[in-house]
């Protein structure tokens, strides 16, 4: 048996999305591939919604370099330590692939037709060459020369369909640029692109007719995105396909399970990689990017993948607990979407923003923790304002998670650390932008590690306190107890000091704070 000092260890995957890269390489792989043939028994036309950072694109590029025809030489290479390399499926190395990352798309609104457009020519000019032996000359041609993607599509999957040829369609981050450009340009926006002659909604329509009839080329489609709503709108309801996103029998199918990222710490302990050690390690990311559920029967809670592979990359560098636990670009993807959330745009130049009904609901999930609410698989924008649709989408943009029931409707909870820090960012910001309560956080995180370090806790309540009092528009705000804990709440957790704990229960009562 070799020494695992004299082994190359494998590379840390992080940010990488490519499964022949990652195989090549000798990058680090958990194995998912058991639940392909779970696919492959599931519907034909899949869609599949995670939070950002959590493992997607690896996933639908795993599935394409399985069923792509071309790939059948390099089985034994990419597949031959895997659950289906050992498996194989009758339809393994049987496909045409067709690939679309939507994040490729530039969103800005005079820009956002002619970028998809672009983005569409290259992914079928690089389709026709990968399979150009199955395509007479002139009929590549004739797929070339038309001007649109939607006139490219349909010419190619009515002569796939021609030939019997089966093409298996990839769509990763669908909604990336729609959401970028109702976040940053509005409804109005938004609605142009995603209803009536929109050309993303007639995008989908086409797709819809590739399934079946004339032009029926389109075998197979795996979607991916973050949110239901812009499915919804552009196809009616997702009347494509099936959404297996809080289906419990797909609940382990992206992310890492508690087993498998104790054997990850495992084998980097073994190379000498995790100063830290395999159970401190593990405790640590329990706390910060564990518990999450995708199904209201799933039993396991998962892991996201980035974080495990941030940390991996981070304790290395900083030779013990990671100097910053949270990835900033988590930070960045939940940030894009506070508003959408949280505030009221102005709706004239003298009027104030205000803060609508959905942050107040925010709010009190931070307070409490958790809430009762049943998760809507699809809704349009105009219905954002619904209270379940509302909840529904914080429990897709994974700021909540399935923990069981109650009462006969879903349990849904804040699932970590991480999290709990991104929406007491929201609270923070929220108060900032409708001018209600500022403060100087560089003065504040200084009182915070006073307080931490030196137990002097006086000036941090005193610098609040003053600060409650001199400044007018928080006035209106203060009815009873529950917003000063509010206040103290969203505050207290500008730094890392502390895990903060509101109505902990404590010695037969409860606590108001606790801070641990």
């Amino acid at each position: 048996m070799s020494n695992p000092s004299q082994v190359q260890p494998k590379r840390i995957p992080y940010g990488v999305a490519d499964y022949g890269r990652l195989r090549r390489e000798n990058a680090y792989y958990v194995d998912k591939t058991h639940y392909i043939p779970r696919i492959e028994a599931a519907p034909f036309y899949l869609f599949c919604i995670r939070p950002r950072r959590f493992g997607k694109s690896l996933w639908l590029s795993v599935l394409q370099h399985y069923y792509d025809v071309n790939q059948a030489d390099n089985f034994a290479l990419l597949f031959g330590e895997t659950y289906i390399g050992h498996h194989p499926t009758p339809d393994r190395n049987s496909y045409l692939t067709l690939f679309f990352n939507f994040a490729l798309v530039n969103p800005a609104v005079d820009e956002v037709q002619r970028s998809f457009e672009e983005n569409g020519r290259v992914v079928i000019q690089d389709f026709l060459i990968r399979y150009q032996r199955f395509f007479a000359e002139e009929e590549r041609q004739e797929i070339l020369q038309k001007q649109k993607v939607e006139d490219k599509l349909r010419l190619l999957f009515l002569y796939a369909h021609s030939r019997q040829l089966k093409i298996y369609l990839l769509i990763d981050e669908y909604d990336n640029f729609a959401n970028t450009i109702l976040t940053t340009h509005g409804q109005d926006a938004y609605h142009e692109l995603t209803h009536g002659s929109g050309f993303f909604r007639y995008f989908f329509n086409l797709l819809k007719g590739a399934t079946g009839g004339q032009i029926a080329g389109l075998t197979r489609l795996f979607i991916t995105g973050v949110s239901p709503v812009t499915m919804d709108d552009v196809t009616s309801g997702f009347n494509i396909g099936t959404n297996i996103s809080t289906d419990s029998r797909f609940n382990e199918m992206i992310g890492f399970t508690e087993v498998e990222v104790q054997t990850v710490l495992q084998d980097y302990e073994s190379y000498g990689r995790l100063p830290l050690g395999v159970e401190p390690s593990l405790a640590l990311m329990q706390i910060w990017y564990n518990n999450y559920r995708f199904g209201q029967r799933a039993e396991t809670s998962m892991y996201n993948s980035d974080m495990v592979l941030y940390f991996l990359l981070r304790t290395e560098a900083d030779e013990g607990v990671p100097l910053d636990l949270i990835d900033q670009n988590i930070r960045i993807d939940y940030g894009k979407l506070r508003h959408l959330m949280a505030i009221d745009r102005r709706l004239a130049v003298n009027s104030p923003t205000r803060l609508n009904g959905n942050f107040s609901l925010l709010k009190s999930i931070v307070e409490e923790g958790e809430t009762v609410s049943p998760i809507n698989p699809s809704f349009p924008l105009e219905q954002l304002l619904n209270r379940e649709n509302f909840v529904s989408l914080l429990y897709y943009f994974g700021l909540l998670t399935m923990a069981g029931t109650r009462d006969g409707s879903p349990l849904l909870r804040i699932p970590n650390r991480t999290v709990k820090d991104l929406m007491y960012g929201y609270l923070r910001s929220a108060y900032a932008d409708v001018d209600i309560f500022k403060l100087d956080i560089w003065r504040l995180s200084r009182l915070l590690d006073d307080m931490a370090y030196r137990g002097d806790w006086h000036p941090f309540f005193d610098y609040l306190n003053e600060q409650i009092g001199q400044q007018a528009s928080v006035r209106d705000h203060l009815h009873g107890e529950k917003v000063i804990q509010g206040f103290l709440i969203a505050y207290l957790n500008v730094t890392h000091n502390f895990l903060t704990w509101s109505e902990r229960e404590m010695g037969g009562g409860f606590v108001d704070l606790y801070l641990e």
